[in-house]
């Protein structure tokens, strides 16, 4: 398995900007795609960014032109950067497997917690 260990979350006003970090326990980020996710309170996890090992990315709609996937694979990181945040991007964001497979057969981290205040 591999560990996933999130961070970077915190408080921000509405308009703000947070760049979250994933870090993985090894080195995977140039064979498998990985996304960010996010749960909000009393919602079910979603898909919030992808990024192929080829470094094609892709986002829900809600946060296209404001958030941004990448890797680092000398570090074994991937970061969203959050810009603009509106009080409805507060959430629980995960990184993960962009693979339904590939996450049945690992764990998820801890999470990040997003607040963003109106």
């Amino acid at each position: 398995q591999v560990q996933f260990v999130e961070s970077g979350g915190g408080l921000v006003q509405a308009g703000g900007s947070l760049r979250l970090s994933c870090a993985a326990s090894r080195s995977i980020f140039s064979t498998y795609a990985m996304a960010w996710y996010r749960q909000a309170p009393g919602k079910q996890r979603e898909l919030v960014a992808t990024i192929t090992s080829g470094g094609r990315t892709n986002y829900l709609d809600s946060v296209k032109g404001r958030f941004t996937i990448s890797i680092d694979n000398a570090k074994n990181t991937v970061y969203l950067q959050m810009n603009s945040l509106k009080p409805d991007d507060t959430a629980v964001y995960y990184c993960n497997y962009n693979s339904l497979y590939l996450q049945s057969r690992n764990s998820w981290g801890q999470g990040t917690l997003v607040t963003v205040s109106s």
